[in-house]
Order: structure tokens, then C-alpha cells, then sequence
């Protein structure tokens, strides 16, 4: 006789899972229709109808480092062909905010970045940094010195050189913590594995991974949600060309200032501001009406289909905020600047508060998919799972 196999719930895991936005995690009843209708998930190792149960059954273990809980794109399909309303793409995105503060390299973030009653201190922090920031500077009543030709200038407000400073610093923070989540998660996701070896072509399977990332291709494969896969390309699109621009902007005052290259008539190396007639400024300004049409797309669409995909946690809408906030107090705020109203400043200190608290919490917030979808993406296909 086949000896017993025991299983020991973690009913802390499972009731952090339905606080998290996965209430509905228990009207499951194993029919399969999720994995039935999900275009996305392998056919050998469908999801996720499996990682249902185990989350009814507590099984953390399983769940906070398997690949599939990152492979699913919340596309809803699942939540909308569902006969008993159990919202498995709802389910899944809790189980990634366990996931998340799990791999965690400073927990507090993931827990400021997803509870509710800490986003006082989620804004709280950026805020007062700058302003403390503002007051060392003597800007603290939202003041600074004009620029030549009598104009306001946000580098007069905060120099650049501070900055830099500023989100270099945090920008390593960002990225330490990224790597020290993709580390955690691909031991975690090689320990399930088991005796999986690898046996891709790990470069290969990296740019595969980011060739079906830069196309969205699999968003294509959603079908409630399909309208998505525009909003999220075209704002995915737009942080790319805002990275280009900052990158292009610090070229020009470095490359001046410390290098001593001349700007032409079509490139103005030297401080800012550069006239709009400048290729960096046509860049950001097309950046800025894809990161407002795919915000747009994506507010519309996540209210459109809130009955059938669900309308989302608070863990989905603080980051849709923060992105929200982050392109209306850039694009507020830059055209204060070419109307000349002071109160300008005001808008571009909040907008420094978005910016640092989009990038200090990536790896703890939504955002997070970035790196972690990524990694669950080249881990499949270099341990070969995916052809199975």
C-alpha cells in the first residue's frame, strides 16, 4: 500500500492571498475552464487551474517562486469564462504580491508598496527628501533665481547635478534589488525544477525572451483583454523614448560643460532649456503622447472591463497612480515652464516625488513584471520546459 502524502497548509499565505485582492480564490471548484480558455499558458504545463488548488491548499512553497504564477500576463480570460466567478487572473496577481515580498532584498518596500495604509509613507519619503533637498538648496518656499533672459528654469529650482545625484543613487538601489529578486526567484524556480537541466542556449533564450517582450506578442494571445496589449505597448513604449531623452539631455549639459563640445543649430549642447525645434525635445514630446495615449488606453479598458476581468487591487491602481502622476506633473509642469508661471516649481517637486517613488519601489511594486516576468520567460525556455 502507497504510504500517505501529508499536506500542511499555510493558512497565513492563504489569507494574505484573499486580502490581497484574491477574495474570490475559494469559489474555485477545479472545472479547468481557466487553463481551458488561457492562450498564454504552455500546452504541457497549463495554469492556472493548478496553482488554484494550490493556493486553496496553502501550498506557499509551490507558488511564491513558480514560473508559471510570472508567465500569466493577466490577460482575464480566465476571470471572464469562469462559471463560479473564482477570478483566477485576480488570484494569480495576489500570489505575485506574496511572490514579490518573498524575494524582497528590503521587505518594508514591498510591504509600503503594497499596503494600503502605509501610502503615507510610500509618498511620504520622496517628500520629504526633496524638500529637505529644497530646503540645504534655500528653495524651500518654491522660489528659485531666474535664467539668463529673465525666464524660470527647474535646473535654477533643483540643479541638475543634485539630480543625477539623487536618482544614480537610487537607481542602484533599484537595480540591487532587482538582482537580488531574479536571483531569489530563478534558485527558487531551478529548486521546483528538480531534475530539469538546462540545456538552451542561456544568451539565445535572453533575447528571445526580450524579442517577444519588445513585440508584446503574447498580449496579442488575450482575448477580453486584447485592447491591453496597445495601452501597455505604447506605454512601455514611452518610458523607452523618456529613458533616450534623459540620457540625451545629460549628454547635452555633460557633454558641454565638461567635455566643451559646441552645440550646433540643430543640436544644442549646453544647459537647458533647449527650444522645441531640437530633435530631444521632438522625442520627449512624442514619448509624452504615447505615455498619455497609453495611459489612457489602459484606465478606459481596466474600467470597461471590470465586470468581466475585474476591476483590480489596490496593488494594481497605486502603480497605475504613480504612473499617472509621474506623466501629469512632467508634461504640467513643462508647460508652466514655457508660460513662465512660477507655480511650476510647485508641480515639478511633486513630479520629482512620482519619478523617485516609480523607480525606488520597481522591485516592489507592480512594476516588478518587468524583471520577474522576464526571468520566468528565459527560465522556461533555457531549461527547455516550454517545448514540453
Amino acid at each position: 500500500m502507497s504510504e500517505a502524502t501529508v499536506i500542511k497548509p499555510d493558512l497565513a499565505f492563504v489569507n494574505e492571498i484573499i486580502k490581497g485582492g484574491g477574495e474570490s480564490l475559494k469559489k474555485c471548484y477545479q472545472c479547468a475552464t481557466c487553463s481551458v480558455v488561457c492562450n498564454v499558458t504552455p500546452e504541457g504545463n497549463p495554469f492556472p487551474r493548478k496553482e488554484m488548488v494550490l493556493a486553496q491548499w496553502g501550498q506557499k512553497d509551490k507558488l511564491i517562486t513558480s514560473a508559471d504564477v510570472w508567465l500569466c500576463h493577466q490577460c482575464s480570460d480566465c476571470t471572464a469564462y469562469c462559471p463560479r466567478g473564482a477570478k483566477p487572473g485576480e488570484v494569480l496577481n495576489a500570489i505575485r504580491k506574496q511572490s514579490i515580498k518573498h524575494v524582497a532584498m528590503a521587505p518594508l518596500f514591498a510591504k509600503i508598496a503594497q499596503d494600503p495604509k502605509l501610502i503615507w509613507l510610500l509618498f511620504g519619503i520622496p517628500m520629504v527628501l526633496w524638500y529637505v533637498i529644497l530646503m540645504v538648496l534655500g528653495n524651500g518656499s518654491f522660489t528659485a533665481p531666474r535664467a539668463e533672459g529673465n525666464i524660470m528654469a527647474y535646473h535654477k529650482f533643483v540643479p541638475v547635478p543634485v539630480i543625477d545625484t539623487v536618482f544614480i543613487l537610487t537607481a542602484i538601489f533599484a537595480a540591487v534589488s532587482a538582482f537580488f529578486g531574479i536571483r531569489k526567484l530563478w534558485n527558487g524556480m531551478k529548486a521546483q525544477a528538480g531534475d530539469v537541466k538546462s540545456g538552451g542556449n542561456f544568451v539565445g533564450d535572453i533575447i528571445a525572451s526580450l524579442t517577444t517582450i519588445l513585440a508584446h506578442s503574447k498580449f496579442a494571445d488575450c482575448n477580453v483583454n486584447r485592447l491591453r496589449q496597445w495601452g501597455h505597448m505604447a506605454l512601455f513604449y514611452a518610458f523607452a523614448g523618456l529613458a533616450v531623452t534623459t540620457t540625451w539631455a545629460i549628454a547635452y549639459l555633460y557633454g558641454w560643460e565638461f567635455l566643451g563640445i559646441q552645440g550646433t543649430d540643430t543640436f544644442h549642447f549646453g544647459e537647458a532649456p533647449y527650444p522645441l525645434s531640437d530633435p530631444m525635445k521632438m522625442l520627449a514630446l512624442a514619448s509624452s503622447i504615447a505615455f498619455a495615449v497609453g495611459i489612457v488606453i489602459i484606465l478606459i479598458n481596466r474600467v470597461a472591463k471590470a465586470g468581466k476581468a475585474g476591476m483590480g487591487s489596490y496593488f494594481d491602481w497605486i502603480f497605475l497612480m504613480i504612473v499617472l502622476g509621474v506623466g501629469a506633473t512632467g508634461m504640467l509642469s513643462w508647460g508652466l515652464r514655457l508660460a513662465d508661471m512660477e507655480v511650476g516649481y510647485v508641480v515639478y517637486y511633486f513630479h520629482l516625488v512620482f519619478v523617485w517613488s516609480l523607480f525606488a519601489y520597481a522591485p516592489y511594486s507592480k512594476f516588478a513584471h518587468l524583471f520577474y516576468r522576464t526571468t520566468a520567460m528565459v527560465f522556461v525556455k533555457n531549461s527547455g520546459r516550454d517545448k514540453k
